[in-house]
């Protein structure tokens, strides 16, 4: 269904908002992610960092619920259609990890922050924040 090993174990997955259209972050998901994914309905990736397998929102609460899962006509890249169960996606604070553009040389906010990373994250250790969550 998906060739894992073209690129090495590990596909690109685009998660995109159901309904919005808004794309929400990208990830990477190897066979076991994605069998998780398929399984449980809440998008599972891979941590290349930490070298392990996490599921979006176990440490924010901010799960992406799974709508559709497509993939790319190259069988090596997915996008993920999601609902954001949560305030935002992004671990910086933001509905998308995509909040800011580049505007006359330099990144600038595209989107005002919609929790407090802080709070949400108060009490997790740092090796357990993912970039992502």
């Amino acid at each position: 269904m998906v060739n894992f090993e073209k690129a090495g174990g590990l596909i690109p997955a685009v998660i995109q908002e159901s309904g919005t259209g808004k794309v929400l972050m990208l990830g990477y998901m190897n066979a076991e992610a994605f069998e998780n994914t398929l399984q449980t309905g809440k998008a599972t990736f891979f941590s290349r960092s930490r070298n392990k397998l996490w599921v979006k929102g176990e440490s924010s609460g901010h799960v992406l619920k799974v709508h559709d899962v497509l993939v790319d006509c190259d069988e090596d890249a997915v996008l993920i259609v999601a609902e954001q169960v949560g305030s935002g996606t992004c671990h910086n604070g933001y509905q998308s990890c995509f909040y800011r553009r580049v505007q006359s040389g330099t990144l600038v906010e595209a989107e005002p922050r919609a929790f407090d990373p802080d709070a949400v994250y108060a009490g997790v250790a740092p090796a357990t924040k993912t970039r992502q969550e």
